[in-house]
């Protein structure tokens, strides 16, 4: 094709997904010191909590900003600047003593990785054009396999290091693997879909208003699946304890079972959607999450409530990658950006709605609710098949 190389593009993709892995690595190895932060600040629960939205509105306020940027200076230039901001901000929270000094910095971290975040989806979604093959999968894999090794790491050296000197290690680390990685990406050019491709019309669009409500509506899909990974994350391990008895630690085997089922998932993602096509994608893997997440919702055992767990992570694999691919397919960087704010918005409103409504009614019967969201997720799917199937 002209234009692309097919060794560069094997380059580009080793090095995306190299960045993809950090990403998930950084911050797990952030969230296992939240503990130790927590009574280093000796900040209370509530403060705690206003802190760590930090987090979250540094990402979300940079997300829009980030579509911006790589639209005028490019997705690979962006993605190896945010990534040294993530490597270097990460070092900055064991070095607070209040909530307020936490909260600040974590501005300043959540808004480098929000930025990465946009940045190197917004590469991908060009390889994916240029390769045009579906492997947005691959890289959401390569993010859940860095943070499972980022937590995992962290919980081992958890009792040796201090937080100051884990995290002064990721930035060391990240660091490194940016220079390299970084290295890499900055000599590649970002990759022109082929002729074919140019002829059927699928470059980017201006977000005139149309496009616009079409780049939301695949967001919203984002938003289905984000929630009820956020939910799970939060609530799945009180749910198994509370209200099927388990003990702490098997109570602790269910998210990690769903994050491995959804790790599974991405791995296999590429072939599945070559398989199914993105619309029977998206159908499938919603309904099957809405399944899932009934049974592990509403099982009267331990096990049973686990499986659930297993087929909701695998349901809901894929949903998001191929959500943020069709907004940035369609509308480019800015696309991208769009349906990142609002899948991060979904994984933030995914707990405290949970909180909310278990207080109303019970957790088993609020934890449905991510039931509800991914059959939705399956609907919009079904709905948008034509917008997303150009």
């Amino acid at each position: 094709m002209p234009g692309n190389n097919g060794d560069d593009l094997t380059r580009l993709r080793i090095a995306l997904t190299v960045f993809f892995a950090l990403d998930g690595f950084v911050f797990a190895g952030w969230v296992v010191r939240i503990p130790a932060i927590k009574h280093q600040t000796g900040a209370s629960a509530s403060a705690l909590g206003l802190a760590l939205l930090g987090v979250s509105a540094g990402a979300v306020i940079t997300m829009m900003l980030t579509g911006r940027l790589c639209r005028r200076y490019g997705s690979h230039r962006v993605t190896v600047v945010c990534g040294i901001l993530l490597s270097l901000s990460v070092a900055l929270p064991p070095l607070t003593h209040s909530a307020v000094a936490l909260g600040a910095v974590l501005l300043i971290f959540g808004a480098a990785y929000g930025g990465i975040n946009v940045a190197f989806n917004s590469a991908a979604v060009d390889l994916v054009r240029a390769l045009q093959r579906p492997i947005m999968p691959s890289f959401h894999a390569a993010f859940s396999l860095g943070g499972m090794i980022g937590a995992g790491a962290g919980g081992l050296v958890a009792g040796a290091l201090s937080p100051t000197q884990h995290l002064f290690g990721l930035t060391v680390i990240g660091l490194l693997v940016t220079a390299v990685a970084g290295r890499a990406l900055l000599r590649l050019r970002p990759p022109v879909p082929p002729e074919s491709s140019a002829r059927e019309k699928t470059a980017p669009r201006r977000l005139d208003t149309r496009t616009r409500g079409i780049v939301i509506t695949f967001g919203l899909i984002a938003l289905c699946t984000a929630y009820g990974e956020g939910a799970l994350a939060d609530w799945s391990a009180l749910h198994l304890e509370q209200d099927l008895d388990a003990t702490p630690g098997a109570a602790a085997v269910g998210y990690s079972c769903f994050a491995l089922a959804m790790t599974v998932g991405r791995l296999t993602g590429t072939r599945l959607l070559e398989r199914l096509g993105r619309t029977r994608t998206l159908v499938t893997g919603g309904a099957i999450a809405a399944a899932g997440m009934l049974l592990g919702a509403l099982a009267p055992s331990l096990w049973a409530a686990i499986l659930g767990f297993v087929i909701t992570g695998l349901g809901l694999a894929n949903l998001f990658p191929v959500a943020v691919e069709r907004a940035g397919t369609l509308a480019g960087p800015e696309g991208v950006a769009i349906a990142s704010t609002l899948g991060y918005g979904g994984m933030l409103l995914g707990p405290p709605a949970i909180g909310f409504m278990a207080d109303w009614f019970s957790l088993p019967t609020a934890l449905t609710s991510v039931a509800a969201l991914a059959a939705t997720a399956a609907v919009i799917g079904l709905v948008t098949r034509r917008a997303g199937e150009r």
